[in-house]
C-alpha cells in the first residue's frame, strides 16, 4: 500500500495563501487518483479536491472552488494543494488520500490510504 505524508500546514491570516504537499512512497504513485480532505473539530471529514492519475481531471468541493488548486507531479510522487484567499472557516486538519478506483471519488470511503494530516489555521 502507498504511504503518504503531508507537509506545509501552518498559521496564516485571512486572505493569505498556503501550499500543502503530500509525498507518496511504497507503490507506483501514478496508479492512484489522489484527494485532499479536511476535518474541523466536531465536524465530518469534508471533500476538498481530487485529481486523476494523469492529472488531466480535477474536482473541487463547492466551498473551495476558485480559491484552491490541486496538482500533481508524478515524477516527484507528490500531490499539491495551493490554497489562496484563505478564510477562517478553512481551518482544519488537511489529509491527503490515495485511491485506485477507476473513477475519481469525492467520498472518503473510497480512499484506501491516508496521510497523518497537517493542521491549517486561518486567523481572522
Amino acid at each position: 500500500q502507498v504511504q503518504l505524508e503531508e507537509s506545509g500546514g501552518g498559521l496564516v491570516q485571512a486572505g493569505g495563501s498556503l501550499r500543502l504537499s503530500c509525498a507518496a512512497s511504497g507503490r507506483t504513485f501514478s496508479n492512484y487518483n489522489m484527494g485532499w480532505f479536511r476535518q474541523a473539530p466536531g465536524k465530518e471529514r469534508e471533500f476538498v479536491a481530487a485529481i486523476s492519475r494523469s492529472g488531466g481531471s480535477t474536482y473541487y468541493g463547492d466551498s473551495v472552488k476558485g480559491r484552491f488548486t490541486i496538482s500533481r507531479d508524478n515524477a516527484k510522487n507528490t500531490v499539491y494543494l495551493q490554497m489562496n484567499s484563505l478564510k477562517p472557516e478553512d481551518t482544519a486538519v488537511y489529509y491527503c488520500a490515495a485511491d485506485q478506483s477507476v473513477f475519481v471519488a469525492i467520498s472518503p470511503r473510497f480512499y484506501d490510504a491516508w496521510g497523518q494530516g497537517t493542521q491549517v489555521t486561518v486567523s481572522s
